[in-house]
């Protein structure tokens, strides 16, 4: 096995574990299968960007649980399908997509192989929160967007601003720079028994920690996208997070946490649009 071969089975591994420790959780899953019409905050912040999703055919990468690809199959899109590595997550997927009667295809792939493991192209290439973190390359992915999208399809990313992946997790004195901006090959490698969520009393065991993650600047994102022969639509960064990681520096604002001084100092998320030419 290559190393890039044994980083992803360690994120596989941590992810299948992750997806049973969001299941227990609650992670949204109920409310969405008892309502119909309900969607997901993280869709529900987008429908504006996404526009009319009737008739159009839908791909949604690193779709973990599915919460968010169910939610985008009930904007009206005639055909969605969710790609995700973990087959843990796509496992739950399926039966939470079969209980809110939404026909969604899951497909077992790392995102580098989407294009192969998916057939068709799509009218739109949707991916969410806390994505490239997981990816080693923003090329070799931007390449993997413009070749599931057919000519005029659009492509939408919401993620963490990598200036927010920059910061320490040591905040008692302030703010401070401690991991890469600029992507690297070696990955950050963490070994941490839990995930982003609280995890319940009976949480099933978490038994693989490790796992291993890259940052990406702004600009080599832009350039991998715009590389990749896509046209740029918008691009904005946000002094809004959808998670808390210093309880003590920040507060909630609905359903996202901003910092609770001079929240202006920190952009917290970028969301970009772009298309494939026509």
């Amino acid at each position: 096995m290559s190393t890039a071969q044994s980083w992803f089975e360690d994120n596989r591994a941590n992810w299948d574990d992750r997806a049973a420790l969001h299941e227990a959780a609650g992670y949204g899953i109920e409310e969405l299968v008892e309502d119909p019409a309900r969607i997901t905050p993280e869709v529900a912040q987008e429908r504006e960007r996404l526009g009319d999703l009737a008739g159009l055919d839908v791909a949604h990468l690193q779709c973990h649980l599915g919460t968010d690809t169910v939610s985008l199959s009930r904007l009206g899109a005639r055909r969605v399908v969710g790609v995700d590595l973990s087959p843990g997550s796509l496992r739950r997927a399926r039966t939470i997509a079969e209980r809110a009667g939404a026909a969604i295809e899951f497909v077992e792939a790392n995102v580098y192989d989407a294009r192969e493991a998916v057939e068709g192209s799509f009218d739109l290439v949707y991916t969410s929160l806390g994505v490239l973190c997981w990816l080693p390359d923003v090329t070799a992915w931007a390449r993997v967007i413009a070749s599931l999208l057919r000519p005029g399809g659009r492509f939408m990313i919401r993620d963490d601003h990598p200036m927010f992946m920059t910061v320490g997790e040591d905040v008692s004195e302030a703010l401070r720079i401690e991991q890469p901006y600029f992507q690297r090959r070696d990955p950050m490698t963490w070994d941490e028994p839990g995930s982003y969520v609280e995890a319940p009393a009976d949480a099933p065991e978490f038994a693989h920690g490790v796992n291993h993650q890259w940052n990406h600047s702004i600009g080599e994102i832009l350039t991998a996208v715009l590389e990749a022969g896509l046209v740029l639509d918008s691009f904005e960064e946000t002094p809004f997070s959808a998670w808390c990681p210093w309880p003590e520096l920040m507060v909630r604002e609905g359903e996202r946490f901003r910092l609770r001084e001079d929240p202006d100092r920190l952009a917290l998320q970028f969301v970009l649009t772009a298309h494939r030419p026509g």
